[in-house]
């Protein structure tokens, strides 16, 4: 796709610029516990006040249901945000009408201020026309800079695009393009990693990568009902056993595309899942008593699939191959993760990777910063791998 950037916004002096961020970040006690979407934002907001520009940032906080909530307003989160700008944030209590209009006029050129939280108007997430009328009122462009949002076709999202000249901001633009490389029009072999706990979750997502990829690595607790669907006895395994049927149908798809799907043929198990059990064993998938339960890939296993790896060009990354938050059942996201980053370094991978479990998965092998892009997109993520159209990146198409 094409879409306009900051490049190709020309002289911004005294304009007014509304940018959608995402700063629905977490909190304790009124305070920012992780900054990380605060510094994703940093780049866009610092070249549009260094331009000249009034910035004025759009955003949800939480789930108001169209009220105004006091322990959902966004001025808690402007100490922090000013912080990380290393610069002045000025908060304006409302994100329509008159006031905040009278507000935005007296700003000076090159100022940074966050409107309240967007989700105080039930028209935000139902796309109202009059509320993107409202909106739209307060700004002369637009800039999208939340693709952990793109997905959701809200006024901020998707609306106020078509309303005033649209472009990506910073981190919207390294999104598209990291996208772009990965599944869009990929150097090949292709190979994507999908894990986690249940194929219910991600049917569409496989679905779609089966025609896409070359190889198809499943791990995670979903493996397990592709195990039972060959026909391997996964003992007290989580596992969909009433999806074993669609597994069946992913794997024929598969095999028609000219994809590989490759299934642990050692795993790790043990009868408790509990850190270090005395249980603990590893053995080939045919060896599972009934009473034990699959928790992380092989040692084996994990070393076929490295040695895939290495003969891919893109690698696509989403959830983890075990029950990685407990030791040792790290030890295959790790070791594959780390596989990725060399990889990656050596400059032979493009890999890139989302989801939530996905970004603390890497983060705890110590490699996230090694991978070509990593996205903090959940849901929005998801979708992309999914094939949808995202409401929020097909209106900046240019």
């Amino acid at each position: 796709m094409t879409f306009k950037t900051l490049d190709d916004m020309g002289d911004l002096m005294g304009k007014r610029v509304l940018v959608r961020e995402d700063l629905n970040v977490p909190m304790a006690d009124g305070r920012v516990t992780d900054d990380t979407r605060l510094r994703a934002a940093a780049p866009t907001l610092l070249e549009l006040a260094d331009r000249g520009a009034k910035v004025l940032v759009l955003a949800h906080f939480g789930r108001p249901k169209g009220e105004r909530r006091a322990d959902m307003s966004l001025k808690a989160v402007v100490p922090a945000f000013a912080e990380v700008l290393g610069r002045p944030v000025e908060f304006i209590d409302d994100c329509a009408g008159d006031a905040v209009g009278i507000s935005v006029a007296s700003l000076p050129n090159g100022s940074i201020t966050v409107l309240e939280n967007t989700r105080f108007y039930a028209g935000e997430e139902k796309n109202d026309a009059a509320l993107i009328v409202e909106m739209a009122k307060l700004g002369d462009l637009y800039v999208n800079d939340a693709f952990s949002a793109a997905h959701r076709a809200h006024v901020s999202t998707e609306g106020l695009a078509h309303a005033l000249p649209a472009y990506a901001g910073r981190s919207m633009e390294a999104e598209l393009v990291a996208l772009e490389k990965a599944l869009g029009s990929p150097e090949k072999p292709v190979a994507a990693v999908v894990g986690g706990a249940k194929v219910s979750s991600k049917l569409d997502v496989l679905r779609h990568l089966v025609a896409r990829v070359d190889h198809l690595i499943i791990g995670g607790g979903m493996a397990n009902t592709f195990l039972a669907a060959r026909g391997v006895d996964v003992g007290k395994s989580l596992c969909e056993h009433d999806l074993t049927g669609t597994a069946e149908e992913i794997l024929d798809a598969a095999d028609a595309a000219g994809c590989t799907i490759h299934l642990p043929y050692d795993v790790v198990v043990s009868k408790e899942f509990a850190a270090n059990p005395p249980s603990l064993r590893t053995c080939n998938v045919h060896e599972v008593a009934a009473d034990e339960m699959i928790l992380d890939v092989g040692p084996a296993a994990v070393e076929a699939l490295a040695d895939v790896l290495k003969t891919c060009r893109t690698l696509v990354w989403n959830g983890p191959m075990g029950a990685f938050e407990t030791v040792p059942f790290d030890k295959a996201t790790v070791a594959l993760a780390a596989t990725a980053a060399a990889l990656t370094k050596e400059g032979s991978l493009v890999s890139v990777a989302g989801g939530g479990d996905t970004v603390a998965a890497l983060n705890h092998a110590g490699v996230a910063g090694d991978f070509s892009f990593v996205s903090t997109a959940g849901g929005a993520f998801l979708e992309w791998m999914e094939g949808r159209v995202l409401p929020g990146v097909a209106a900046l198409e240019a």
